[in-house]
């Protein structure tokens, strides 16, 4: 198990095939309210931590990648265990394969994840009350006025 201090993160699907490894923080963490997220897992949001591809280890079993519609019309990759059907990680068309949006929730240890923002609010079920502690924006925002200054650096070096 990792401590809170541990800077790893591990996870996991339902059927315990596929284990993963997160080698660093995240670069960001969101709580997405949108439609789409609604529909995709069945919830009032989806929680993802935003990370670069290759400080995400497989450790065990593989995925199967299942490409499915977004908002945005260019699509999302859903990385799921081909065991359960459990989706582990998402890769959406705007970041290309160096991102991947992890699954908060198949990691071992999801409370060490709180989002760092709430997106799309704007179509949040009604019933979901947000806290003042975590910014909460209608849509989308930019990154260069929410995301903390490594996290923008380690960004800028995956466009290099």
């Amino acid at each position: 198990m990792n401590t809170p201090e541990s800077t790893i993160y591990d996870g996991t699907c339902t059927c315990r095939f596929v284990r993963f490894r997160m080698s660093t923080k995240p670069l960001f963490v969101h709580c997405c309210h949108c439609r789409w997220c609604q529909r995709e897992t069945g919830a009032s949001f989806a929680l993802n931590a935003m990370i670069e591809a290759d400080r995400v280890q497989l450790l065990q079993g593989d995925v199967e990648i299942v490409n499915t519609p977004s908002l945005s019309g260019k699509g999302q990759k859903i990385s799921r265990c081909p065991q359960c059907r459990i989706a582990v990680w998402s890769n959406y068309a705007g970041a290309g394969d160096a991102i991947r949006f992890v699954r908060v929730g198949t990691l071992d240890e999801p409370d060490r994840l709180p989002p760092d923002i709430h997106i799309f609010t704007a179509s949040k079920q009604p019933w979901v009350v947000l806290g003042p502690d975590i910014p909460a924006v209608e849509a989308y925002y930019k990154a260069s006025q929410m995301w903390p200054a490594d996290s923008l650096a380690r960004r800028a070096q995956i466009s290099k």
